[in-house]
């Protein structure tokens, strides 16, 4: 097994002749349709979304009032999943969150069932949980799965990889291909990301802390979530000054962590039983070198019906993962949220940022970053109604930077052979929530009343 991550240097001029691709017309046409599927913004109707985002919808529609029983019916799948296959026994983690998965499929039973106590239907705790988490998960990994096949099976991974690492790898200590997976996450979904990043790192084509990096730096909420925090914060009208803070401030945070424990101190090895495909440096004819890259997947590729059929698997298995711990994890958080002092009280370990900041309404600001650990959405419910733009613009900011939150991107994390543990993402966490509100917080000062 290959254990040597160092690139080889290679002098693309130097090469020998590539070898003629078989039919390098998948490359161009099965490219160009992930990237239509992900990146190409379009109207339906008084929508303008991305085409994964309008079949969705459609899919839904189409379903009609199925859609919440066919959701139901995965997580039903996904909560028998762990104790069908074992993996509970594979460490005292998976084991508590094959048990809160039972937990989280008795709320669901209740809320499809109409029965049990009140709190449990209440509209900020369990529809809110299921309509707007759990069914829209629900569809888009496995939709978005099928999609993921044509950007990064056919070769567009590895042409884009070579004409970006120039810059990844200094910046993120990450091969260039992990470029496509900082996109994937941030136009489509940190799980879709997720899933990008777990089958290539068990194909050998990032190491441990590669893999590892890249989930804890790039798996950042979609921008179509994005819009939505926006919308509830009133930040629509500064809409362009958030993105681009939102996206230079995630990229900048990404860059400090990988230097710093614990990512810096996660292994460097390849998949176990896996031999490490290592990006070639390329030091010259950077177009012909990142060509004979995507030409060696084309050659290698498996028929469009397997790679599809693959994809959809395994987007249907992180799913049935997911679900569970969504409705257990995000309920309970939600619960402690509105109804205990826990998050006033975690918040107080950002007073001294808040105060040395000066941030108006530093409680409120607190609380907020707190309530972060366990749903992305709550800390713009939480600040809502805050006469503070900058506050508001600030939570915005920092809640999607902070990658974690326990609701589900640490189920979904778990869900895969990253090997990030649960206190790895508790403390990347509060990293990222302090970094990314001192370096939004100039930003802010500029955007903002």
């Amino acid at each position: 097994m290959t254990t040597n991550n160092s690139p080889a240097v290679h002098s693309a001029a130097a090469a020998p002749g590539t070898q003629p691709a078989t039919g390098s017309w998948r490359f161009f046409v099965y490219s160009a349709i992930g990237i239509f599927a992900f990146f190409v913004p379009f109207t339906v109707g008084e929508t303008n979304s991305i085409l994964l985002d309008h079949l969705v919808k459609w899919i839904s529609a189409l379903l009609g009032s199925a859609t919440p029983w066919v959701v139901y019916a995965i997580l039903v799948a996904g909560t028998v999943y762990p104790f069908v296959t074992g993996r509970f026994r594979k460490s005292p983690a998976r084991l508590a969150f094959a048990l809160l998965g039972v937990a989280g499929l008795v709320v669901a039973t209740m809320l499809m069932f109409n029965f049990g106590p009140a709190l449990v239907f209440e509209d900020r705790i369990g529809p809110f949980l299921y309509n707007k988490l759990v069914i829209p998960v629900g569809l888009l990994v496995p939709v978005g799965a099928i999609f993921l096949a044509f950007l990064v099976s056919f070769g567009l991974m590895e042409f884009v990889g070579v004409l970006v690492q120039k810059f990844m790898r200094p910046v993120f200590h990450t091969p260039g291909r992990s470029a496509i997976d900082a996109v994937a996450s941030f136009v489509g979904s940190y799980s879709l990301g997720l899933l990008v990043t777990d089958r290539t790192y068990k194909s050998g084509g990032y190491t441990a802390r590669e893999a590892a990096i890249i989930a804890a730096g790039f798996s950042t909420a979609s921008a179509t979530f994005m819009v939505v925090i926006a919308r509830t914060l009133d930040l629509m009208p500064i809409w362009g000054p958030y993105f681009f803070t939102t996206l230079i401030v995630c990229f900048l945070v990404s860059a400090i962590i990988v230097r710093i424990p614990p990512l810096s101190r996660i292994p460097d090895d390849p998949y176990p039983g896996v031999e490490l495909q290592a990006e070639e440096v390329v030091s010259s004819n950077r177009i012909q070198a990142a060509w004979r890259e995507a030409t060696k997947t084309l050659n290698s590729c498996p028929p469009l019906w397997r790679v599809l059929w693959e994809n959809l698997r395994d987007g249907f298995q992180m799913t049935m993962q997911i679900l569970p711990g969504i409705m257990s994890v995000g309920f309970l958080g939600l619960v402690l949220a509105y109804y205990t002092p826990l998050f006033k009280i975690l918040g107080f370990v950002f007073w001294p940022v808040t105060h040395l900041l000066g941030l108006p309404e530093p409680q409120l600001a607190q609380e907020a970053l707190a309530i972060g650990l366990s749903e992305l959405f709550l800390p713009a419910t939480l600040v809502a109604d805050s006469g503070s733009e900058m506050l508001r613009f600030l939570i915005a900011v920092v809640s999607v930077s902070q990658v974690f939150f326990f609701s589900s991107m640490v189920p979904a994390v778990l869900a895969t052979e990253i090997p990030l543990k649960i206190w790895h993402m508790v403390v990347i966490w509060f990293l990222r929530v302090v970094l990314s509100l001192v370096l939004a917080f100039p930003f802010a000062l500029v955007f903002t009343s």
